[in-house]
């Protein structure tokens, strides 16, 4: 199985480990935090976009289509009863010159996104405390 680990570096802060890569977050300053990374909320939805970049990229080069004017923007729904976010909008800018015929493909594709899949059916989760 693979491991993710963390530490706690200090303030806030929470650095977590994965193979060869570590990666920081932080609250905002009005949290108590640094700002020095994005919250692990934050981390949770930046996930969700860069795996809708990650599919329509593999789209676009299979296709030999350019990237260099598409734009991905997310906007989150926050519901501030709930405290959650109800929905998320995902807004596509495609360059002029793009393929009329890939459009419907392409919002297809986003829907292939792996983070997407798991919101969908999320996995069950397992809590061991060990001492």
């Amino acid at each position: 199985m693979d491991e993710f680990s963390l530490t706690f570096p200090g303030g806030k802060k929470i650095e977590i480990d994965y193979g060869n890569h570590k990666l920081l977050t932080d609250q905002k300053l009005e949290d108590g935090g640094e700002d020095e990374g994005m919250s692990p909320f934050d981390l949770f939805l930046a996930s969700i976009i860069a795996c809708s970049g990650s599919v329509a990229l593999g789209f676009l080069r299979r296709r030999n289509i350019s990237t260099k004017d598409l734009k991905i923007r997310m906007y989150p729904d926050y519901d501030e009863e709930e405290n959650r976010v109800n929905k998320l909008r995902i807004e596509v800018d495609v360059p002029d010159d793009f393929p009329e015929k890939y459009l419907g493909a392409l919002k297809k594709v986003l829907d292939t996104c792996t983070v997407k899949k798991h919101l969908a059916k999320p996995p069950e989760f397992e809590v061991v405390i060990k001492k």
